[in-house]
């Protein structure tokens, strides 16, 4: 990467990494308000956890499209504003659930996702743009392993209005970045594997497989979400954490999950066994919901449950986008990612309500066994996955003689050894292509670039 992708990498991961803390940090912290805020139930704590989910799911595709015509810049200050905006709200609300309720669906309206991909990738060449939006996905895991361990440490030195008041200085310090240090794109595109395109959102709706796995994604944060309602509470009240204490369960927990989950990532990937690794991940899922809902009393079967969850989680985090990318055309891509994305805060927000309404019946074991539920709905949903090929996206800058024929070109790039789909984007004169990468012959692929 050249000096101005790897300052767009750095500079895009950091506002992105910034947005995501501020709003994962409320998550081990909000549930232990349930005796402290006014008029607050189970399910209204609920609500506040989830709602920013539904904000950003309902903004998210709308605000993609949008940057194609207004700009990403506009639209990613836009949004940090909002978002700084709504953390003010919840921070000044004075105990008032509803207040915090609202700052955080204001919070959520700040959807900046898809605007950030797509100036990620006005700004980057095409042999580079994997990279840098593997880069930025990184910033998301570690942004919620710093919100789980800084959220108890600066709710027991501020208060949860100092939670939100942090939450929105990092997006005015986001603005900054993004007015001052990320460069600004001569021109910018629809980038078909990084962007929302209007057009391929059918495709990307009625394709079997791809709502199966935006149906999982969807399930894997409702129980996760459903489990943060309940987690923060058992580590105060039943196993006698102290809150400022509760990074010390946090932390080791989610380093060992990370350690464990890497060879499963590596098998299912490498040596191509992701279904079977998939099933067993949902599998462990199930496990933890069992051992957590029967054992959360006692320290060591909860902590293994802790430990299984997340090893499964961490798992299907990573290899999720990926099977979108599998199933997705070549294409649809970008689009299917939007959609997989929505999906994914959708379920943030029904799991924090269906948290909240069954641990006023059921308590925190109804809630354990929801997860339990879930993940059992999703195994039976991930059975009739068809097996994926294993090919790469590959895009390529065309020179300007076969832009000129462009049925011509995908014809010709399809007789090549390795090439199995072929897009050509015009206005961007470049080829998308899908390839078996042990079957590709580069050489004559480069006759076709610029």
């Amino acid at each position: 990467m050249n000096s101005q992708e790897k300052r767009t990498a750095f500079s895009l991961a950091t506002v992105y990494a910034f947005r995501m803390l501020g709003l994962f940090m409320i998550l081990p912290v909000l549930p232990l308000y349930t005796d402290s805020l006014q008029d607050v139930t189970p399910f209204l704590i609920g609500v506040a956890i989830g709602v920013y989910g539904l904000t950003q799911a309902a903004f998210q595709i709308p605000l993609g499209l949008l940057s194609d015509k207004i700009g990403r810049k506009p639209v990613i200050i836009g949004g940090l504003a909002v978002f700084a905006i709504g953390g003010a709200i919840a921070a000044l609300a004075n105990d008032n659930i509803y207040l915090i309720i609202l700052g955080r669906a204001i919070q959520g309206m700040g959807a900046i996702a898809a605007a950030t991909m797509a100036l990620a990738a006005d700004l980057t060449r095409e042999e580079n743009r994997a990279k840098v939006m593997a880069f930025i996905g990184m910033s998301i895991g570690l942004a919620f392993m710093l919100a789980m361990i800084l959220g108890p440490l600066i709710n027991s030195w501020t208060g949860i209005s100092g939670i939100f008041w942090v939450t929105s200085m990092m997006a005015l310090c986001g603005i900054i970045l993004i007015r001052y240090t990320v460069p600004t794109p001569a021109t910018s595109f629809s980038h078909r594997d990084a962007g929302i395109i209007s057009g391929y959102l059918k495709p990307a709706l009625t394709n079997p497989s791809l709502l199966r796995i935006d149906l999982g994604v969807f399930l894997l944060h409702a129980i996760m979400t459903a489990n943060f309602t309940v987690i923060p509470i058992i580590l105060r009240d039943h196993l006698g954490f102290e809150v400022i204490n509760h990074w010390k369960v946090y932390l080791p927990v989610f380093v060992v999950s990370f350690v464990l989950s890497v060879p499963l990532i590596i098998l299912a990937e490498k040596y191509r066994k992701i279904k079977s690794v998939l099933l067993i991940s949902i599998c462990l899922l199930i496990a933890a919901q069992i051992l957590l809902a029967s054992q959360f009393t006692m320290l060591e079967p909860m902590l293994l449950g802790f430990l299984l969850f997340f090893v499964g989680f961490n798992f299907l985090e990573a290899v999720l986008p990926s099977l979108v990318a599998k199933y997705s055309t070549v294409d649809t891509k970008g689009t299917a990612m939007g959609v997989f994305s929505t999906s994914q805060f959708s379920g943030i927000f029904v799991g924090g309500v269906l948290a909240g309404t069954i641990s006023m019946v059921w308590g925190i074991s109804g809630v354990l066994i929801l997860g339990g539920i879930l993940a059992s709905l999703w195994l039976l949903i991930a059975f009739s996955l068809p097996i994926p090929q294993f090919y790469k996206t590959k895009v390529i800058r065309l020179h300007a003689r076969f832009i000129k024929t462009p049925e011509d070109t995908s014809r010709a790039l399809l007789l090549i050894p390795g090439v199995k789909e072929v897009s050509i984007a015009i206005e961007e004169s470049v080829a998308y292509l899908k390839v078996e990468s042990k079957e590709l012959d580069n050489n004559a692929l480069k006759i076709y670039s610029s």
